[in-house]
């Protein structure tokens, strides 16, 4: 149940957020939004579910100041543009990610502009400042970096290593923010 002036309904759709989850005051959450285990919301950060959904995996976090919205649906695209958040996903300060899809263990740098119906592979890191334009896809295991976002080089081990460690360390923040 949702009992917080943060945390909003929207035309009979409540946000659902599993065990383990932070949500800071001072973040905003409205509408069809589902939130995994152990997963995080940061100060001034937007998630607004209200024209359609979004679904963040377990032990993903959405820092400071991040906006995440959809495209509704219509005749011309049914489906119109929800977010897919996979697991132990990192989403940096002021990210915007717009009706596009995440998956599993990626870094999303600070800055970054994600549009619609981009689909990011598991793996991939995405350069602060960076803009995917619509449709794209970025593929797995790799560095894009720029406005337009480009391939720029294989992710070696350690950079692979690092989504794991960057997804553990903010659930170890968010437990310490958390009631004991």
């Amino acid at each position: 149940m949702v009992h917080s002036k943060n945390i909003q309904n929207f035309q009979n759709k409540t946000p659902q957020l599993a065990t383990g989850v932070y949500v800071h005051e001072a973040a905003t959450i409205i509408g069809e939004v589902s939130l995994g285990e152990n997963s995080s919301v940061w100060p001034g950060a937007v998630i607004r579910g209200d024209i359609n959904f979004i679904r963040i995996g377990k032990n993903s976090n959405i820092q400071d100041l991040s906006m995440l919205h959809v495209n509704h649906k219509s005749s011309a695209d049914p489906e119109g543009s929800p977010i897919l958040i996979g697991d132990n996903v990192t989403i940096g300060h002021t990210v915007i990610l717009h009706g596009c899809t995440i998956e599993d263990e990626c870094l999303i740098g600070m800055g970054s502009i994600v549009m619609d119906k981009v689909l990011v592979q598991k793996h991939v890191l995405l350069a602060a400042g960076s803009l995917v334009p619509e449709g794209r896809i970025l593929d797995s295991g790799y560095l894009y970096v720029g406005r337009p976002a480009k391939k720029i080089r294989a992710l070696t081990l350690e950079e692979i290593a690092h989504f794991m460690y960057s997804a553990d360390n903010y659930v170890k923040l968010k437990n310490a923010y958390l009631p004991k």
